[in-house]
C-alpha cells in the first residue's frame, strides 16, 4: 500500500470539480462541489445520528435504498437544514444534476454543510450547474475547497494497493473543523475507490470502519446535523468482485482504514482554533469497546484539552476523564505517558503520580503533536482517538459564526 495523488481522482472513472456560484458571499471561496463517475457504482453511506438532520441526509438514504448512484453533489454554506422547503431544495439539485449530465436524480448523494436553519436558494446552485459540470477533470482540490467552511487545511488523500494481483485505489476528501463529535462518522466525508466490490460489502466495509476511525475524533464535543460518509466504488480496477468474507475484504478494508485515519488526523489537527493535535492511545483494556470509551472520553475532555493547549502536563485530568467515560476499569493499574517528535514521559504508574521534571514535560506539551498512550494493564485490546486542543480561538471563532 502507497500514498499516492490525486485524492477523489485518483480510482479509474472519476472527475470532480469545485466552484463559487454565490451561495457564499465571498467570491475568493468556492460553494459548490460534485465528484461525479462515468459509470453506475455501488455506494454506501452512514449519516449523524443527531435527531435533527439536514435535509440532503433524508433524500440520500432514499437515493441509496438500491446501492447504487453515480454522483456526489455538494453545496457549502448553508446547512440546508431546519428550513421547510429543505427536502424540495435537495431534490431540485439532483435533478438540476440530471439536466446537464443525463445521470439519474436518483443515482446522486447530496450533501449540504453550513449556517443551520437559514434558508437556501436554488438559484445560485442552478445558475452555476453549468460550469461546474463543464469544469469536470482531475480536480479533487478544488472538490474539496467547495466543501470546507471554517477549514484552514486541505484534506484530501489517496492510496493505491493490490488486489489479487490488481491495483486498486482509494481516494478521499474531507471536510470538518468544528462542531465535530460524530456517532457515525464526522461532518462530510467522501470516498471514491475503482475496487470491485458489492453494495452491501461496501456498507459493512464502512459502517465498521467508522467505529474506529470517524466516531473516535472529537473537536468540542458537538454532533453535527449534516454528518455523511459516503464512497462510490465504480470496479473499473478489474479484480473479482468482492461479494463475501475474505482475505481479499481484508485487505480493501485495511486500505479503507489507512484513508480514514488520515483524514482523522487532518480533521482533529485542523480543529477551530488548534495549535496541537492530540492522539489518545490506549492499551491493555480487557475489551475493544473499553478502550474506546477510555479513549474518546480523554480527548473529549474540556479541561485536559485546555491543559494541552497551556502545555501543562496536568495527568490528573486524565484519570478523571477515564473514571467518568462509564468504562470499566481498575484505576489502580493505569499507567500515564505523553510523548511527541522530542520525547516521552511517564507521569502516572498504577493509578498514581510518580517524580517526573515539568520542565522535560513542557518541551514534549510544546510540540504540535502529542501521543497520550494509556496502558489499563488488564488485557490485550487497544484503540486510538484524535482530537485538538482547547483554545481561545475557538471561541472567538464560534462566537460569530453565524453573523
Amino acid at each position: 500500500m502507497k500514498l499516492i495523488d490525486k485524492g477523489v481522482c485518483a480510482p479509474k472513472g472519476f472527475t470532480a470539480s469545485g466552484i463559487h456560484c454565490g451561495i457564499r458571499k465571498n467570491k475568493t471561496k468556492k460553494d459548490l462541489a460534485l465528484i461525479l463517475c462515468d459509470t453506475m457504482c455501488s455506494a454506501a453511506s452512514v449519516y449523524t445520528t443527531n435527531l435533527v438532520k439536514g435535509a440532503p441526509i433524508y433524500v440520500t438514504r432514499d437515493n441509496l435504498k438500491n446501492g447504487n448512484a453515480q454522483a456526489i453533489l455538494c453545496n457549502s454554506g448553508n446547512a440546508n437544514t431546519c428550513n421547510a422547503d429543505g427536502i424540495d431544495i435537495a431534490k431540485e439539485m439532483c435533478a438540476l444534476l440530471q439536466k446537464h449530465t443525463g445521470i439519474a436524480a436518483e443515482d446522486v448523494i447530496v450533501a449540504s454543510t453550513g449556517v443551520i436553519g437559514q434558508p437556501l436558494s436554488i438559484a445560485p446552485i442552478a445558475s452555476g450547474m453549468e460550469a461546474l459540470v463543464a469544469g469536470l477533470g482531475d480536480k479533487s482540490h478544488d472538490a474539496n475547497e467547495a466543501i470546507m467552511t471554517t477549514d484552514t487545511i486541505s484534506k484530501e488523500v489517496a492510496v493505491s494497493f493490490s488486489l489479487d494481483g490488481v491495483e486498486c485505489r482509494i481516494g478521499g476528501i474531507a471536510k470538518g473543523s468544528g462542531m465535530i463529535h460524530p456517532n457515525m462518522a464526522t461532518m462530510l466525508v467522501f470516498l471514491t475507490t475503482d475496487c470491485a466490490i458489492s453494495p452491501t460489502m461496501l456498507q459493512k466495509a464502512i459502517s465498521a470502519d467508522v467505529k474506529d476511525s470517524f466516531n473516535m475524533v472529537s473537536v468540542d464535543g458537538d454532533t453535527s446535523t449534516n454528518d455523511m460518509l459516503s464512497i462510490l466504488a465504480s470496479g473499473q480496477a478489474g479484480n473479482p468482485v468482492i461479494c463475501e468474507d475474505g482475505k481479499a475484504y481484508e485487505i480493501f478494508c485495511n486500505a479503507l482504514a489507512s484513508v480514514t485515519t488520515y483524514l482523522c488526523r487532518l480533521i482533529a489537527k485542523d480543529g477551530e482554533g488548534a495549535t496541537r493535535l492530540i492522539e489518545c492511545v490506549v492499551r491493555g483494556a480487557e475489551a475493544k469497546d473499553t478502550a474506546r470509551k477510555v479513549a474518546k472520553s480523554v480527548i473529549t475532555s474540556s479541561l485536559f484539552k485546555a491543559a494541552i493547549f497551556g502545555a501543562d502536563a496536568n495527568w490528573g485530568r486524565v484519570l478523571c476523564a477515564i473514571g467518568y467515560s462509564g468504562a470499566d476499569v481498575d484505576v489502580t493499574k493505569i499507567d500515564v505517558e505523553f510523548s511527541s517528535a522530542v520525547g516521552a514521559i511517564k507521569v502516572c504508574k498504577a493509578g498514581a503520580g510518580i517524580p517526573f521534571s515539568e520542565e522535560i514535560a513542557k518541551n514534549v506539551l510544546l510540540e504540535k503533536e502529542i501521543t497520550v498512550t494509556i496502558n489499563l494493564n488488564a488485557g490485550v485490546n487497544y484503540a486510538t482517538a484524535w482530537g485538538c486542543d482547547l483554545t481561545y480561538e475557538y471561541v472567538k471563532i464560534n462566537g460569530d459564526y453565524r453573523t
